[in-house]
């Protein structure tokens, strides 16, 4: 624990007050402090970009995807359509992640969040996405996406 030497002074008040014959005052009230940490990771929605007027749209085709991602890998998100979310990956790698049937991608419209696991990993089947309005969606699978030529 990087800060346990703050929590100091608060042990040592709690510490049983001895007297000068050595035993403890039983006027003492002892406390319990309890520490929790929830971190939760903001995946925002990338803004549409600027692309030239005579350059054609990019086509993405859909290739088998990974189990898991790793969530500190994640740089953006966009809309892709019915029931998937395009994340934005380090190296300008996409991944599709395809939702549960009754789950609209455009509850997430302003960004989306992410609870992190033990492993540093989003999988396919095990994690959810949440809405900053509030509701989740399960992640059935990822589909890894190729710029079609």
């Amino acid at each position: 624990m990087p800060h346990s030497l703050a929590y100091l002074p608060l042990l040592l008040a709690a510490a049983p007050v001895l007297g000068q014959d050595g035993r403890s005052r039983s006027d003492l009230a002892v406390a319990q402090l309890r520490v929790q940490q929830r971190i939760i990771v903001r995946i925002p929605r990338l803004p549409i970009g600027r692309q030239p007027l005579d350059a054609p749209p990019i086509r993405w085709e859909e290739k088998k995807g990974p189990k898991c991602l790793p969530v500190d890998g994640l740089q953006g998100a966009s809309l892709a359509g019915r029931n998937a979310i395009d994340l934005i990956a380090d190296g300008d790698d996409r991944f599709r992640a395809v939702l549960d049937d009754d789950c609209s991608p455009m509850d997430f419209y302003s960004g989306f969040y992410l609870k992190p696991t033990a492993d540093g990993m989003v999988c396919a089947g095990r994690d959810s996405i949440r809405a900053r309005s509030g509701g989740s969606c399960r992640i059935d699978t990822f589909r890894k996406l190729v710029a079609r030529r």
